[in-house]
């Protein structure tokens, strides 16, 4: 079906337009028009002042709508999952598997690429958060799922052949030399959960490391004389970093210098978001442990923070009213740089021609109204 998205404030990925229509014809972007210039072929769709923007990307999702990824590795899971997802503004997801049994990682990766396979909205790979990370830096993971990476497991690990794979671990509890095997096979290694100094770190990113998972969360901090993990990953020029901005993992004022300090275009914007995004149930079991969702803060009894309770549109609106970047930037950190950072930026992430119509409509208030994955219509 051909469209023409009309009266709508478009933000390319690069720029903002007024009076241009987007064309779509079928699941891509065929172009940007005038207004008046609209082809008769194209059906019309009046937005009415809203504006248009490239769908958001989230390479950090462990549940959502009641589901959590570990405890249903399933395509049905995945399909709940994207869809409560898609309701905040997320056409473009990996499915997170936090710390688990091999035999729970070989279901998750094969869930993950027959929902691929399905065409199941927004699954666009499989983000492996261990089992390979350090007791010392633990947060909420099972420390007695942990071990060390292996030949054997290094290959279960970059094991899903139709879509990207991220795969986060310590890497002072591995080698450079599996670090190196992992990617090439195709899987983009990341650091978290780590105690790793500076030193190691740089290592690790010799050896291949590309990420860094929720930056300053788990991992050791930078400090006068040991600038950490964080400091290695903010001083590298070619790594990403995920960024929780929830209000609760990372105070606004360290998110800003983080941010000035980051090279341009490396810094993403992450949920880790848990079964209650999407959710009337703000409480979910995880490890025999209750979870609650309060005022946005998952936590377990003690206070220890257990993912979040955060959407994507929520972290592109705290962005910018607490980091106070320009709406702009947030939108790239949350769209054009994820796609980028998982190889999709030549059609994810922007408003072009030629792109995957993946986009959404939203207010002055980054309220969802309109979703389309692959040209495909969902309304609020």
């Amino acid at each position: 079906m051909k469209q023409a998205l009309l009266n709508a404030t478009l933000f390319t990925g690069e720029e903002w337009l007024n009076d241009q229509a987007l064309l779509l014809d079928g699941e891509r972007i065929t172009a940007i028009v005038p207004n008046r210039d609209v082809p008769t072929e194209y059906t019309p769709r009046d937005l009415a002042g809203l504006k248009l923007v490239p769908g958001l990307i989230d390479t950090q999702v462990n549940g959502g709508g009641g589901v959590l990824f570990n405890d249903a590795p399933t395509v049905e899971a995945l399909r709940t999952i994207g869809e409560a997802h898609r309701a905040y503004g997320t056409t473009g997801l990996l499915p997170t598997l936090i710390s688990d049994d091999l035999s729970v990682v070989e279901k998750a990766v094969a869930a993950v690429r027959q929902a691929i396979e399905e065409q199941v909205p927004g699954i666009l790979g499989i983000h492996l958060e261990g089992p390979f990370l350090n007791p010392a830096r633990k947060g909420v993971h099972d420390e007695t799922k942990f071990q060390r990476l292996t030949p054997d497991t290094v290959k279960l690990m970059s094991s899903l052949d139709n879509g990207f794979t991220l795969v986060t671990l310590a890497p002072e509890r591995t080698t450079p030399e599996l670090i190196r095997e992992l990617v090439s096979r195709g899987a983009m290694v990341a650091a978290g959960h780590t105690a790793a100094d500076y030193e190691q770190t740089r290592t690790a990113l010799n050896a291949g490391v590309r990420s860094f998972t929720h930056l300053f969360n788990a991992m050791t901090p930078m400090s006068s004389r040991e600038p950490g993990v964080v400091g290695a990953a903010l001083e590298d020029p070619e790594s990403w970093c995920g960024l929780i901005v929830d209000g609760y993992h990372v105070h606004a004022t360290t998110l800003k210098v983080a941010v000035a300090a980051k090279a341009p275009g490396k810094m993403i914007l992450v949920t880790d978001a848990m079964p209650t995004v999407g959710a009337e149930d703000k409480r979910f079991v995880l490890k025999g442990e209750e979870i609650r969702a309060e005022n946005g803060r998952c936590a377990s009894a003690d206070g220890t923070l257990a993912g979040s309770d955060l959407d994507m549109l929520s972290a592109v609106r705290n962005t910018v009213e607490s980091v106070g970047l320009p709406l702009a930037e947030a939108l790239r950190m949350a769209s054009l740089y994820p796609a980028q950072m998982i190889g999709r930026g030549n059609e994810l992430g922007r408003l072009a021609s030629g792109y995957r119509a993946n986009l959404l409509a939203v207010d002055e208030q980054l309220h969802l109204h309109h979703s389309w994955i692959d040209g495909q219509l969902l309304s609020a």
